[in-house]
């Protein structure tokens, strides 16, 4: 791993990027970072050993770039890297719903750019990391990509025609387990436990339910069926959820957060 690479714009997501290639075996000295402020650079040279350059250092420096700056600001960093990024040089975004062609049209003819949406457990080693090529892109290009997002949970490659509709069941998927979880927190409130004791309860029953949704191999509706007895507590919750329409509605939502992902990737407002 001799190749060098900047995270240019290292918040929460780049900083555990680089916190997982370093574990993965990436020396510190070959990963660069770019920040705002002089603070934020001496707070990830403690932690990490990796130093902070300028965005145009880094473009010249890195054999690959990470942009993980907020949408919004993507077009202002391309104009700055524009006349200082080779067309040899991975880009790799991680901006939400901004498409691969809107760098390919700002870079030079024929930069590689890979359109990446990570979610934020990424922060705990148990993201997903879904990943496009632009035109440019080849398998190298692709391989690169999922070996800097691995350590960092599992990746996934998708055509970027798929990237809107990843992005509102992955991108933003943790968000509505958290709604969940807080719904039902205050549902257990309601029926007599205490706050911290109805969390604990709640958030247990979800990571054993993660866990054997991705170890057992078994379709949901299975492992559903065998926790509902005939008659039992469990269905008649269950037909209660399906009475107020908790199915159509999670439904309609992720189609909502999909046609919001289109309309930014479209330029809509933030």
């Amino acid at each position: 791993m001799t190749q060098k690479i900047a995270v240019l714009g290292a918040g929460k997501i780049g900083e555990a990027l680089l916190s997982g290639m370093i574990r993965a075996g990436w020396s510190p000295s070959d990963l660069l970072v770019t920040t705002r402020r002089p603070e934020r650079a001496g707070e990830l040279l403690t932690r990490h050993g990796v130093t902070a350059v300028t965005n145009a250092e880094a473009a010249k420096t890195a054999d690959t770039l990470i942009l993980a700056v907020k949408p919004q600001d993507m077009a202002a960093l391309l104009e700055e890297l524009a006349p200082h990024v080779p067309a040899d040089r991975l880009v790799i975004s991680a901006a939400a719903g901004v498409p691969t062609a809107f760098f390919e049209e700002r870079l030079a003819e024929g930069t590689p750019v890979v359109r990446v949406m990570p979610n934020t457990p990424v922060l705990v080693d148990e993201g997903m990391s879904v990943i496009s090529a632009g035109t440019h892109a080849t398998e190298v290009h692709l391989a690169r990509t999922e070996e800097i997002f691995q350590p960092v949970g599992k990746t996934l490659r998708v055509p970027e025609s798929q990237q809107d509709a990843a992005t509102a069941l992955s991108g933003s998927g943790p968000a509505y387990f958290y709604f969940l979880v807080e719904a039902m927190t205050d549902a257990g409130i309601l029926l007599g436990l205490p706050r911290d004791k109805a969390h604990d309860l709640i958030v247990q029953a979800a990571i054993g339910a993660s866990v054997m949704l991705r170890d057992s191999g078994e379709h949901p509706v299975k492992l559903r069926e065998a926790v509902t007895s005939p008659a039992g507590t469990t269905i008649n919750a269950i037909r209660e959820l399906e009475r107020h329409g908790v199915r159509a509605a999670l439904i309609a939502a992720l189609e909502a957060a999909r046609d919001r992902s289109r309309e930014l990737a479209s330029g809509g407002d933030e």
